[in-house]
């Protein structure tokens, strides 16, 4: 009972946690939920939507960052009736043993938890457990950028272990035709399926004109197609 009290008071880095809100993106889109957002990563794309996780050449991590326990997690999302709480970053399986406590009380409580992550790092059995998905997002060449080297983007054990899982969809952020190629070469050495494509885009015009030359693509490789439902109904408001 004592490591139990003490893991549940253990605080987790948070850059944000809100909602009710509606999940924008993967096969959860449309669904009510609660998002926690964790602080840090282990990548630095250039391309990313939420640098105030990590750039702090740009952002103040005194600022950006503030600890909060598991418990007290715990009790803000329970303070609503929405299922699904989404847990996303930065990359939160950064701080999977702070994070354990939290999704194992949310689980029994009845919540649909789910964890968006970039695929390096291998998530553990407990996490595994009580976690209802995984939403892998591995980083394309381009959209990591020219510093990101494969070995550091892509952990073929971590991937593998999503894939194992059964727990895990994968989707892949695309704002070029280059990329898709690159998708599925990772789709066939790893086994990761179901794959979803999603276009890059923090504007309204630039994701649906992305979509509209990516629908054939998806239909053709028989992957599925996600939108960015947040950007098109609120654009890019932190928050939502």
């Amino acid at each position: 009972m004592t490591a139990m009290n003490d893991a549940i008071t253990r605080p987790l880095l948070v850059a944000e946690h809100f909602g009710p809100t509606l999940q924008g993106e993967g096969s959860s889109a449309g669904k009510p939920a609660l998002f926690i957002r964790l602080s840090r990563c282990n990548l630095s794309c250039p391309a990313c939507d939420t640098p105030y996780t990590w750039d702090w050449s740009r952002f103040n991590p005194r600022l950006e960052a503030r600890k909060i326990t598991a418990d007290a997690l715990h009790r803000w999302a329970m303070s609503y009736k929405t299922e699904l709480v989404v847990i996303t970053g930065g990359e939160p399986l950064l701080q999977q043993d702070a994070l354990r406590p939290l999704v194992r009380s949310l689980a029994i409580a009845g919540r649909r938890i789910e964890i968006e992550t970039n695929g390096t790092i291998a998530p553990d059995p407990d996490i595994i457990e009580y976690v209802s998905q995984f939403n892998v997002s591995p980083k394309t060449a381009t959209f990591a950028g020219s510093d990101a080297t494969r070995v550091h983007r892509i952990n073929p054990d971590a991937l593998r272990n999503f894939a194992s899982s059964q727990k895990a969809v994968f989707k892949f952020t695309v704002s070029s035709a280059e990329d898709l190629d690159e998708i599925s070469l990772h789709a066939a050495e790893f086994g990761l399926e179901p794959v979803w494509i999603m276009p890059e885009g923090t504007t309204p015009e630039v994701v649906l004109g992305r979509m509209s030359w990516l629908a054939e693509e998806v239909i053709k490789r028989n992957w599925n197609l996600s939108g960015r439902l947040h950007i098109l109904l609120w654009g890019d408001q932190r928050g939502r």
